[in-house]
């Protein structure tokens, strides 16, 4: 059901700021965690979600999509979850391969149960509470992942019945004091009711009560963008109610068109840029039931982006220009910009060099990754080429547009990493196929 609304004023922040002001200090974080309405990785760097849905549960099969959201630039993936209420229940060793998937693949894993999608009004979806129940039955295969897994309750866990949102608030309280109890740690991510779209403010209005109940102080809300935000003024509104008052928000599902409206995906995605709020858009591949449009690309195939598809990665305040990958992959903290160089190091030269490093490896296959630095003037685009020493090939890259021909790889920037400043370095990674190798010579040319 789609309900009109305006924003309140000055009135709502106010309060929301006043509440915000009481909140204690959060616990000390073992992986990503919230700080004055921020989101930060595990070595203290602040993470902005650019990402997609991925319909696991529906579609186990389809694990090379995994590789194929990366490939597009996306540093997070949302993986679809079933608790076995409404579909097919994913047990804890599949869970545990799908955090290994978004770990070879270098991506953020928000983690969601999909069962409980308007209780309320849907009788077979289930409660928040069956949902930790969930989480708790399978916490074996999260705990130690706090680095790279955050924990999507449940989604749109409320329909529009005003008897069942209204516990909004005391429900998801006690479903996040419940998973601290059971000894989760992560970052943990609540959906708003109403079919996700909050049109009834129930999640805006009562989001620093609960972030104040969560004892380490390490919850992120997320509100779903379809027909109720038709218009920049409702996407504004609502978006900085929550950074004026200090409360960490994303925009956990988002279309470009929807069968209750047509969601503004353009303000959607701007002013996530502008405030610096993370975005998951809807979905990967697979849809029916008439809104097959959310695809973006088709028939789970990276290389056939649909209209949708090129939007959301490759448009303005996409993907692709907007993503930075987390850097808890690069395993450590960047290094500190008042150090003195090292005297060991090569001196910069024109154009530009490669540094190629095997970042993870698995029977029959491997990760890359390359940095490419330039010299000591800026350059407008580089290509990085090599010879694999034992008949390895590419099967996945990103960051980068990667063409192979028998044990030879050429690496070409794409659009967003071409021009690079005299020093300045970016990445790029793949998934290579046979035994991890490093080749015996990488070379770096520059325009």
């Amino acid at each position: 059901m789609k309900t009109r609304f305006t924003i309140a004023g000055a009135t709502i922040v106010a309060l929301l700021i006043s509440m915000f002001a009481l909140i204690q200090p959060a616990q000390a974080a073992t992986g990503f965690h919230v700080e004055d309405g921020r989101l930060y990785d595990a070595n203290n760097n602040e993470f902005v979600m650019r990402g997609v849905s991925h319909p696991h549960a529906w579609y186990p099969g389809e694990t090379d999509s995994f590789a194929g959201i990366k490939s597009h630039g996306a540093n997070t993936v949302r993986v679809v979850l079933s608790s076995g209420h409404q579909w097919t229940r994913n047990d804890a060793a599949d869970v545990a391969d799908v955090v290994s998937l978004c770990k070879a693949n270098r991506l953020i894993c928000v983690l969601e149960v999909h069962d409980t999608t308007g209780y309320g009004e849907s009788d077979a979806a289930a409660t928040l509470d069956q949902a930790v129940d969930y989480w708790i039955d399978i916490r074996d295969a999260l705990v130690g992942q706090e680095d790279y897994v955050l924990v999507n309750i449940g989604n749109e866990p409320y329909g529009n019945d005003e008897a069942t949102y209204s516990s909004w608030a005391s429900d998801t309280s006690d479903a996040i004091n419940r998973l601290r109890d059971a000894g989760f740690d992560h970052t943990i991510v609540a959906d708003a009711p109403n079919w996700g779209q909050d049109w009834s403010f129930t999640m805006r209005d009562n989001a620093a009560g609960v972030f104040a109940s969560d004892p380490d102080r390490n919850t992120v809300f997320s509100i779903h963008m379809y027909g109720v935000f038709d218009t920049a003024s409702e996407v504004n509104g609502y978006l900085n109610a929550f950074v004026d008052a200090g409360l960490p928000i994303m925009v956990g599902e988002f279309g470009h068109d929807h069968s209750d409206g047509d969601p503004d995906e353009d303000t959607i995605m701007s002013t996530a840029r502008s405030l610096g709020v993370g975005y998951i858009g809807w979905s990967w591949s697979g849809n029916s039931g008439g809104v097959e449009y959310l695809d973006m690309v088709d028939d789970f195939n990276a290389d056939s982006l649909t209209s949708w598809g090129e939007r959301i990665f490759n448009g303005p305040d996409g993907i692709g220009e907007t993503a930075e990958e987390a850097s808890v992959y690069d395993g450590a903290p960047g290094p500190d910009p008042t150090d003195p160089p090292d005297p060991t190091d090569p001196p910069a030269q024109g154009g530009c060099t490669a540094e190629y490093s095997i970042v993870g490896q698995w029977q029959d296959g491997f990760q890359g990754k390359v940095t490419v630095t330039a010299g000591d003037s800026a350059i407008s685009g580089w290509e990085v080429t090599w010879t694999f020493p034992g008949g390895q090939s590419i099967s996945s890259a990103w960051n980068a547009s990667v063409a192979g021909s028998g044990s030879a790889a050429t690496a070409a920037n794409v659009g967003y990493n071409g021009t690079l400043g005299a020093g300045a370095s970016t990445e790029f990674g793949f998934i290579g196929s046979g035994s991890a190798a490093t080749p015996s010579e990488v070379t770096c040319t520059a325009d």
